[in-house]
């Protein structure tokens, strides 16, 4: 392979069906200024206390100059608006196909990736499924990293290998990779199959990233939400959201809780009509 370019969208045009088009066939795109500064700011100064507090990272694949925290809707009220945004979850949806029951939030990571980092190893996300071999045919899982600050190939822009999704095995180098170099505000989709890595960062300046992943509801999340994000604040987000974290079956009679319940209904008793078990 070569590094090829990652496509582009205007985050006040893109509609997601071209989104989604260009992530299947790519395995990435980029959708930039898809939010303004001041979310930014918001996210960025609520997270800054857990970012400073957080031990850099104990391997070279964390980055030992990289600091990471998750937990993120537990912390950042402002988040909201970066993981549950109406476009990626319609890319989302369209990406991982019609075959599926539901999809379910993954993961949320802010990672911090300080001056004199090296370039993190080439991965794909979905290894994290204790590298099970899914058929290249079956999309399982949806990455997105937001650019809280600018992403620049000097403060280390995420580098991905824009069709190594069809790849049977890893095979790609750095050489095949491409950074992606995008404006604050703006956000990185690819598949869980697309090869990418953390960027060198070479400047004195901190980048910072939102990693926000989507899955299939019948796999298991990579953070697990309901321990992550205390009960108290999970009541206060919204229905669409607290489904999105798992409080939903993943498919039928997948996922219930106790007397066949709904799994919404431990956080909204009315809705205790609903859900696998209701005549």
């Amino acid at each position: 392979m070569s590094a090829a370019p990652i496509p582009r969208f205007d985050g006040a045009s893109a509609t997601s069906a071209d989104v989604a088009a260009a992530v299947a066939e790519d395995g990435v795109c980029i959708v930039e200024r898809l939010v303004d500064e001041a979310t930014c700011d918001a996210v960025l100064a609520e997270l800054r206390p857990h970012l400073d507090a957080v031990r850099p990272g104990a391997d070279d694949f964390e980055g030992r100059n990289t600091r990471r925290v998750g937990a993120i809707l537990g912390r950042s009220s402002s988040s909201v608006g970066l993981i549950a945004h109406d476009l990626v979850l319609d890319v989302v949806d369209r990406v991982l196909g019609p075959d599926k029951s539901t999809f379910q939030l993954h993961l949320t990571q802010a990672i911090a990736i300080g001056p004199g980092s090296p370039a993190q190893g080439l991965h794909r996300d979905q290894w994290c499924f204790d590298f099970h071999p899914f058929p290249p045919e079956l999309v399982v899982e949806v990455s997105t990293i937001w650019a809280l600050t600018d992403f620049t190939e000097a403060t280390g822009a995420t580098r991905v290998v824009t069709g190594s999704h069809r790849l049977p095995s890893v095979t790609a180098t750095d050489a095949d990779a491409t950074g992606a170099t995008m404006p604050r505000g703006s956000v990185v989709i690819y598949t869980g199959s697309t090869v990418h890595g953390g960027g060198a960062n070479r400047s004195d300046e901190t980048r910072v990233g939102l990693n926000v992943d989507y899955t299939l509801g019948w796999l298991r999340q990579e953070e697990n939400q309901y321990l992550s994000v205390p009960l108290e604040v999970a009541r206060t987000l919204p229905e669409s959201v607290q489904r999105l974290m798992g409080y939903s079956l993943g498919s039928y009679a997948l996922g219930y809780v106790d007397d066949l319940r709904d799994p919404i209904s431990v956080l909204r008793p009315d809705r205790r009509d609903t859900g696998f078990g209701v005549d």
